[in-house]
């Protein structure tokens, strides 16, 4: 009698244990997605802003359409990869997030893309005085600077979230309880370095 009773509290020990840990496991990944959302928000803002700026420098920069036209591309394939991962994030958390997706590579990617383009936007306004003095332009640039701003916040909150996510599941004992309920690995967002996310930056001093 005495062994089934140990049996018993040992069986209980393990069954409470594993669902405190489940619980744990399933607040720290909707943690990280709800950081990615606050992503997903700035972004958006960012792609929004976008076509104002391409606009109101297509009148002062005539013969620069290739460029024009770049950023412009480069921003509709970053936004269709954001428009990518928020349906995968709605579609249920398996499909958002784990590594072997890559739809945050895809996005990443794209945002270098992004970061390379208005880069040389930057250059080739630097040519243009009558630009640079343009008012609505001045507002766009800081608009732009301070959704830069906010994105980079969020990544790292976000980083900082699934770092604390995987390393809980690559631990003792959580290991067992996120393999046996198929808690996977989340992927960082990781986008350009910051030498190339400088160049986004366009001073008009």
């Amino acid at each position: 009698m005495e062994t089934s009773h140990i049996l018993l509290v040992i069986g209980g020990l393990i069954v409470v244990g594993t669902v405190l840990i489940y619980n744990r496991l399933v607040s720290m990944r909707n943690r990280y997605q709800n950081a990615y959302s606050q992503i997903d928000v700035q972004l958006q803002r960012r792609y929004e802003l976008i076509p104002n700026l391409v606009e109101t420098a297509r009148a002062y920069l005539k013969h620069e359409n290739e460029t024009l036209t770049a950023v412009t591309e480069a921003r509709n394939s970053a936004e269709s990869r954001r428009q990518e991962v928020a349906r995968a994030q709605a579609a249920g958390t398996e499909a958002f997030g784990a590594t072997d997706g890559g739809l945050l590579r895809s996005l990443a990617s794209a945002e270098n893309s992004v970061a390379g383009a208005l880069g040389r936007l930057n250059m080739v306004m630097e040519a243009y005085p009558d630009l640079k003095a343009n008012e609505r332009l001045s507002e766009l640039h800081a608009d732009i600077a301070s959704t830069e701003n906010r994105v980079a916040f969020s990544r790292q909150a976000y980083s900082d979230a699934v770092m604390r996510y995987n390393t809980s599941c690559e631990q003792f004992p959580s290991v067992f309880v996120a393999s046996l309920f198929g808690f996977r690995e989340a992927e960082l967002f990781e986008t350009a370095n910051d030498d190339v996310r400088e160049t986004i930056k366009v001073s008009f001093a």
